[in-house]
């Protein structure tokens, strides 16, 4: 059932992008190069405006609809979170330095000449 709305969905999106394509814009666009900006065209002077407008809800709504079918497809096939197997990482306990005893106030008075001896 997937792989059809998939199918699917790729045909929607593919002629969606052909039916915004064909539509004529401020400047002509893709739509003037077949014949879309002209009155000599198939649907009529004001036709095709009209019915590529139309054609293009139709098609976007289509879309839409595929997109959240495929969206809820997903969500019912995930058993779990992404974070299920995640094992969290090894703490290293660190080892806290010795404590240092401090030199006695006598000796750091001393001159360097009289410690030496």
């Amino acid at each position: 059932m997937a792989s059809f709305i998939i199918a699917v969905h790729v045909v929607v999106c593919m002629i969606l992008i052909v039916v915004i394509l064909l539509q004529t814009g401020s400047a002509g666009g893709m739509g003037a190069a077949f014949g879309g900006g002209g009155s000599q065209t198939l649907f009529g002077g004001s036709g095709s405006g009209k019915f590529f407008t139309r054609l293009t809800a139709v098609v976007a709504a289509l879309f839409m609809i595929t997109s959240i079918s495929l969206t809820v497809m997903s969500a019912h096939r995930a058993k779990g979170t992404v974070m299920q197997d995640y094992a969290s990482p090894a703490v290293e306990k660190t080892v806290p330095a010795p404590a240092v005893t401090p030199a006695t106030p006598a000796a750091q008075d001393k001159p360097a000449a009289e410690t030496d001896k």
